[in-house]
């Protein structure tokens, strides 16, 4: 049997002669090339509030949008989503300098004026790893392994001895790093309380502590924390710091409370407790015009924005990586069909069996299930373990098993205090607002005089095929390369 033959079609080309594909398109490019977009069902109208009528546009057509939509899947990381990754760094960049250099987002410009710091807080060595190290003046070195290594060396991050490295202690450091930052955030407001002579309870009176903090993995697969540390008035950004409270001052309590922050672990199954601290690298810089000659502009000009500016893509440049898997993992089993390096593999399952469940002690004396002559056999109902023959370990707390595919990190990746400057959800708010009011400018309304009409349900998820994916991924790129272009030749400073 001979079967036919068919000429070779460019899928691609396929999809773009197609009759639908300028509104797809345009519905691509309204969420900016979203590789998981989330399909939606239904109508949205501008109506006149007093007769119920459709608004009409200054061209004829109705201002009402039926059928199918497209809205942005809303993912951090690159690798599932860089359109909507990008989004999310952009906004984070907007929060942390709008904190920084003030003048925006309901951030009053005298901020600037205030004691800021960018704060590098880094993890202890768990085991000596690849690196590429260089000497003050840019001179690359070897490695301790004797090589020299590229930049994009996948060994980069990896122990030198895998055996030796201490992969609990990793796992569990990771877990309590949002607890290790909350610690020293109270560390930090005593120290500056007694520096100033004053009660913990006292500084409150007299003084704020703002800040941001962005989480950053390193290539060995642990976090460490870029934080903007800012100083205000008791009431936030827009009260005056008190005459006390300096740079200097707030930096010497930054590394008193770094060397005095410490937490300790649940007692793990051999009965240890174990004592985490932060690593000895700890980056302090003021964010003054004193350092303001590296971003000077062509007239030599200091701009404290351009300052802010660089701060804040510095702090937020890891958002999108995660250095692990894009999901939760479901089985020890499934850790070892991921794509990453083994080091990454082992830490992922010393989380998994650090987090497993034990045999029930009431039913399992003994420790595990002795087959054939096992003491639950004998026991009708165990209202301990509800016959499941196991109970929580004692890292239970920590949800080891649900945060395996992030290293066992728990925290956010962007976190702010209240006073410190916007919210994610004020942006967001921010552009439907503006979005909204374009649409009444158009029609020429007020708000108060039109309705509302909105309702959608959502009907799936993704596109329909690869060809969709590829064109809008290439959709996401153009998008973003001519943001770039458009931030480069408008920005001024």
């Amino acid at each position: 049997m001979v079967l036919p033959t068919f000429p070779d079609v460019d899928r691609i080309q396929r999809r773009i002669q197609a009759p639908d594909y300028r509104d797809w398109r345009a519905k691509v490019e309204d969420v900016y090339g979203c590789l998981h977009p989330v399909r939606l069902s239904g109508l949205w109208q501008l109506t006149d509030k007093t007769t119920g009528q459709v608004l009409t546009r200054p061209d004829g057509r109705p201002a009402q949008t039926s059928g199918h939509i497209l809205s942005p899947c809303g993912n951090r990381r690159e690798s599932v989503c860089p359109a909507c990754s990008d989004r999310y760094a952009a906004d984070a960049f907007q929060l942390m300098r709008a904190g920084l250099s003030g003048g925006s987002k309901g951030v009053p410009l005298e901020v600037a004026d205030k004691p800021r710091l960018f704060v590098t807080l880094t993890a202890p060595s768990f085991g000596p790893v690849h690196n590429r190290r260089t000497t003050a003046s840019g001179k690359l070195v070897p490695c301790r392994c004797g090589t020299y290594h590229h930049e994009h060396d996948p060994r980069i991050g990896q122990p030198t001895d895998p055996e030796a490295y201490d992969y609990r202690g990793h796992v569990l450091w990771q877990a309590h790093s949002g607890k290790l930052w909350n610690r020293f955030t109270q560390k930090l407001r005593r120290h500056l309380a007694r520096a100033a002579g004053l009660t913990v309870r006292e500084f409150g009176d007299h003084a704020r502590l703002s800040y941001a903090k962005v989480a950053e993995f390193q290539r060995r697969g642990v976090i460490h924390f870029h934080a903007v540390i800012r100083l205000d008035g008791p009431d936030g950004a827009a009260d005056s710091t008190p005459p006390w409270a300096t740079a200097e001052l707030l930096a010497a309590a930054v590394q008193a409370a770094h060397a005095d922050t410490t937490v300790t672990t649940p007692a793990l199954g051999d009965g240890q407790v174990l004592e985490l601290a932060w690593g000895e690298q700890v980056d302090i810089r003021p964010v003054r015009p004193a350092q303001a000659h590296q971003f000077e502009d062509a007239s030599g000009t200091i701009s404290d924005d351009r300052i802010a500016s660089y701060v804040a893509k510095y702090a937020t440049k890891g958002t999108g990586k995660s250095e692990a898997a894009d999901r939760p993992i479901r089985s020890r089993d499934q850790i070892e069909l991921l794509r990453t390096t083994e080091h990454h593999k082992r830490i992922m399952r010393t989380a998994w069996d650090l987090g497993a469940p034990v045999a029930c002690p009431d039913c399992h004396p003994g420790g595990e299930h002795q087959a054939g002559a096992c003491p639950c056999a004998e026991i009708d109902h165990c209202a301990t373990c509800n016959n499941g023959g196991q109970v929580p370990g004692p890292l239970a707390e920590l949800n080891l098993r649900r945060w395996c595919h992030m290293l066992a990190f728990r925290g956010h990746f962007l976190s702010k205090s209240r006073a410190y400057s916007t919210t994610f959800k004020q942006l967001r708010e921010d552009r439907q607002t503006w979005r909204f009011e374009q649409n009444l400018a158009e029609l020429g309304v007020t708000a108060d005089t039109v309705a509302v009409v909105n309702h959608w349900d959502m009907t799936s998820v993704g596109h329909r095929s690869d060809e969709e994916r590829e064109l809008a991924a290439a959709i996401a790129e153009r998008t973003r390369q001519a943001r770039k272009h458009r931030y480069a030749t408008e920005r001024k400073d």
